[in-house]
């Protein structure tokens, strides 16, 4: 979520917050699934798009059931989500991104995800724990993503590079020979400052045993791993092979395109847009597992559904995300989006078993991590922001970044 959303909304935030506490889960009886009825969704984006098409096939399977989307802009979703909750209007079913979900399921605005219906053991672990707070389960995962290294693999012969790094330590080299030998302007695109900033910290921070948060939620952003995390994320700057200067709307694959930069950390969104855009740089480039420090580990991203506390029709909500989420739901899903599934049995066939490209994606989700949800994720995170800026522009040391970002999110954490 970015920053002028985040501040548009705390007074909405502050104000509804003891409006929920006090209606969530207040609604009147339940209407049976089988009964006729309208489900009302919200989802963002290309999501909330594509959506609308799933629910009319599902509604000819199921004519008892009018399913009405609302496709909603990720820039304005919190907003929106934050003003439907004051005023007692949430749709019965919603999307809900990781940072969002520990501040609604505070104000008891989210239904306890059913048990008896949806099984932890059917999803990648970090993608069920993206929908739990406070020990409950309040999000069903949709769809999942995590980041893996793109490289160029025709530079790599020109820099004497055999496969990918396989360590931190052998990607720093790789950089250096990218520029040494390859020519590249950079060896490496990190983002060195701004808003979310952390995200491209995120796997040299897993990787190396740290995190913002434990899994109790403490902060532990100050730990000696993170540090000496920071210090060597900052040395990319100091060395030259990353650029320092951070440029809000810059697109990697331009000047991965050009060969300036030879490697970066991206999603799956990434192969989708360099094939479309840059169909010349086809058998060029590769993406590999995050070069592993104590172990090779990702962030853990994507979205889950949820279920109004105030619904009247959870029965047939579940019913739906059911069909969204089943293994068949979630390989149909991915034929509409290439929206990676959160279902692992969703990977046993076609496309997703045998792309090699959608492989390593798969293996990093296994051992992905997330942050655990929090009211006010997206502040917490944006202090993290703030640390990893003040170090690589030179206005701090690591440790008194880190220190600073310890202290703050300490009064932010749940």
């Amino acid at each position: 979520m970015h920053r002028a959303a985040r501040t548009a909304s705390l007074a909405l935030v502050a104000a509804s917050a003891l409006t929920l506490t006090a209606c969530g889960g207040s609604g009147g009886g339940d209407v049976s699934a089988g009964s006729k009825q309208t489900l009302t969704v919200w989802a963002m984006g290309t999501e909330g798009e594509k959506l609308a098409d799933v629910a009319k096939v599902y509604e000819k399977a199921h004519p008892n059931i009018t399913v009405k989307v609302t496709p909603v802009g990720w820039d304005v979703a919190h907003q929106k989500l934050v003003a439907a909750a004051a005023a007692g209007k949430l749709p019965d079913v919603m999307q809900m991104g990781s940072t969002y979900l520990g501040e609604f399921a505070d104000m008891g605005a989210l239904e306890q995800v059913d048990a008896k219906v949806f099984k932890k053991g059917d999803f990648f672990p970090s993608a069920w724990d993206q929908g739990v707070y406070d020990g409950k389960s309040y999000g069903v995962p949709w769809y999942v993503d995590t980041r893996v290294l793109f490289y160029r693999t025709d530079l790599a012969k020109k820099a004497g590079l055999t496969g990918a790094p396989a360590t931190m330590a052998d990607l720093q080299k790789a950089a250096e020979a990218y520029q040494d030998k390859a020519g590249s302007k950079w060896g490496l695109q990190i983002q060195p400052s701004g808003l979310d900033a952390v995200q491209s910290f995120y796997p040299f921070l897993y990787s190396a045993g740290g995190a913002v948060l434990d899994s109790g939620g403490k902060p532990v952003v100050n730990s000696p791993a993170a540090v000496k995390v920071l210090e060597y994320y900052g040395s990319y700057y100091q060395k030259g092979l990353s650029d320092k200067t951070f440029r809000p709307g810059y697109d990697v694959t331009k000047d991965f395109n050009t060969g300036a930069v030879p490697m970066f950390f991206g999603g799956p969104w990434m192969v989708g847009l360099l094939d479309a855009n840059y169909p010349g740089l086809k058998g060029k480039w590769a993406v590999a597992a995050v070069p592993a420090d104590k172990a090779s580990v990702s962030e853990a991203g994507g979205s889950s559904l949820t279920i109004s506390a105030d619904s009247t029709h959870k029965a047939a909500a579940t019913e739906f995300i059911t069909y969204l989420t089943d293994a068949k739901g979630q390989a149909d899903w991915y034929e509409r989006t290439k929206d990676l599934p959160a279902n692992s049995e969703a990977w046993q066939s076609g496309e997703l078993a045998t792309d090699t490209s959608l492989k390593v994606f798969r293996t990093q989700m296994e051992t992905a991590e997330a942050v655990p949800a929090q009211p006010r994720l997206t502040e917490i995170t944006s202090e993290v922001d703030d640390a990893i800026g003040s170090y690589t522009q030179g206005k701090s040391s690591a440790r008194a970044a880190l220190d600073k970002a310890q202290s703050a999110i300490k009064s932010l954490v749940r």
